[in-house]
Order: C-alpha cells, then sequence, then structure tokens
C-alpha cells in the first residue's frame, strides 16, 4: 500500500507526530510517499519523496494528513481530483474533520488491514463569471461574498436556477457543504448538518433583517449572486479561506454541486454527533 503523508511544516508537534507515522506505517507494511518540501525534514525515514504534490496524489493509494483542518481541506482538493481517500489526524486546535489524535495514532494501521470505513463528501464547483472570461473553484468548506476592508454593508441578489429569489442587506452571504457547516458557517449561526446529507446550505452573515434565516437549498441548485457595492467600499470572494478573488458588480458568482467528491476514511467508530460533541466539548475549556 502506497500511503502519503502531508504534514503542516509549520507546526512542530505535527513534524514530531509525522515521523512517528512513517515508522508505525512502514512497519505496518505500506510505502510512505512525502511531498518534495518534507525531503529536509525526514531524511532518514524511508520515504519516497515526489517530485510534485500532483505526483504524489496520483500516486497514492491513501493520504494521512498530519496538521488542522486546514491541512486537510487544502490536500482534500488534490484528493478530490485523483479520487484518492484521505484522512486527517489533529495536531490543530480542534480537529472537525480529523478522524485521529496524535495519542491515537496506532489506529492508522487499520489502512493497511482493511478495517476501515469510507464516506462519500460533497464539494462545490464555484464559477465566477467576469467580462474577461469564467473562472471555476473547488470548495471544501465553504465559499463565502463579503465586504472589503471597509465594513460596510453590501447588497446581494441570489437567484436559484436563473430566477431571482432573494434580496439580503448584509455583512455577506456563506455558502457551504454538510462538511464546513462546523466550520465559518457555525459562527455564522447556521445549522450543523450532517456530512452524509446532499445539500448546499446558504447562511447570510449579520444580515440588516430580523427575519433573515440559513437556508438549505436541494442538491441540484444553482445558485447565482451578483452585489452592489457602496462607494468606496469591495467585495471579496473567499473559497475555503485560502483563494481569494475580487468581485466587482458586473460579476456573477454561481455556486453549485461539483462533480466531484472528497473520500474521507475513518479508523474509529463513533458516529458524526457524537464526535461533534466531544469536540465542542474541548471548545468550550479552551
Amino acid at each position: 500500500m502506497k500511503t502519503a503523508i502531508i504534514v503542516n511544516l509549520t507546526k512542530p508537534k505535527a513534524i514530531v507526530c509525522a515521523a512517528r507515522i512513517c515508522i508505525l506505517m512502514k512497519s505496518a507494511g505500506a510505502e510512505i510517499l512525502m511531498p518534495p518540501d518534507c525531503a529536509e525534514f525526514f531524511p532518514d525515514k524511508g520515504v519516497h519523496f515526489a517530485d510534485t504534490v500532483e505526483q504524489l496524489f496520483e500516486t497514492a493509494d491513501a493520504a494521512i494528513t498530519v496538521g488542522g483542518d486546514g491541512t486537510i481541506i487544502h490536500a482534500a482538493k488534490y484528493a478530490a481530483c485523483t479520487d484518492t481517500p484521505l484522512i486527517g489526524v489533529n495536531v490543530g486546535r480542534l480537529g472537525f474533520v480529523s478522524d485521529v489524535e496524535p495519542d491515537e495514532i496506532g489506529d492508522l494501521k487499520k489502512l493497511v488491514s482493511g478495517a476501515y470505513s469510507a464516506e462519500q463528501r460533497l464539494l462545490l464547483d464555484v464559477e465566477v463569471r467576469k467580462p474577461g472570461g469564467v473562472r471555476h473553484f473547488l470548495a471544501v468548506n465553504d465559499a463565502v461574498l463579503t465586504h472589503g476592508t471597509l465594513s460596510k454593508i453590501v447588497d446581494f441578489t441570489l437567484s436559484l436556477n436563473g430566477e431571482e429569489i432573494s434580496k439580503y442587506r448584509a455583512d455577506g452571504l456563506l455558502f457551504s457543504t454538510p462538511t464546513g457547516s462546523t466550520a465559518y458557517s457555525l459562527s455564522a449561526g447556521g445549522p450543523i448538518v450532517s456530512p452524509q446529507m446532499d445539500c448546499i446550505l446558504m447562511t447570510p452573515v449579520c444580515p440588516h433583517s430580523l427575519f433573515s434565516r440559513s437556508v438549505l437549498f436541494n442538491v441540484d441548485s444553482a445558485l447565482g449572486v451578483t452585489v452592489k457595492i457602496p462607494a468606496g467600499c469591495g467585495c471579496v470572494l473567499s473559497i475555503d479561506g485560502e483563494t481569494n478573488i475580487n468581485i466587482t458588480e458586473q460579476d456573477v458568482v454561481t455556486v453549485r454541486r461539483s462533480e466531484r467528491r472528497l473520500t474521507l476514511l475513518s479508523v474509529k467508530k463513533r458516529n458524526f454527533y457524537r464526535k461533534l460533541n466531544e469536540k465542542l466539548k474541548v471548545r468550550e475549556l479552551r
């Protein structure tokens, strides 16, 4: 079994944990692959280093991320493109998407023996149509349209399958996958959605209204957004907090289900709500 290990190299704990995982997985008979930027940190671990991250995921049978949820989200976009199953080891704060804590890495041997479960996760295709052309982005957690550096309310017009359905005055509009419902959407007052559901969650961010609420849309929906921006202000589209695109009044942003899916692996027997309660309790204690 060829196992890719992706490490958040800015976290010393992640580097130490990844070294232990290398030894563990090799002892279980796995071949270890890592991206090229890991070479100077793991020179004596019997690791094969790919020339590129893309090559790494094309070659691997499964991938392990060692870091926080951000590490998983970043790796997930490569994994979804190559249909590579992914599992996360949490060395961050909460790790809602991670399956394993550092003191549980012994369970990763189950990847080699086949004693694991797999779950398909919905991803979003975010289309940005500008006068000069069209670009597409893949979102694992969410896509957020929000005001720029000046805190002025933006007017958003929302359409469903080409038909205008609502207008919002708000700081932003947030479109989330079920996976992302425990991320920014949760902080913005959105509901928690089971990752087994197929839907698109829309939540207004600080709406200037008493009655604006989150809405769950059918998975086959195409949600279009245009904006009216106050003078001297701007609007930004943020994809998973990684990619930012300036949006003007001439642009149209469309959010729909992606044809790609993310496969997340689990080596532990616990349901989503039990895991969520455990993570939220940790948040309360910190």
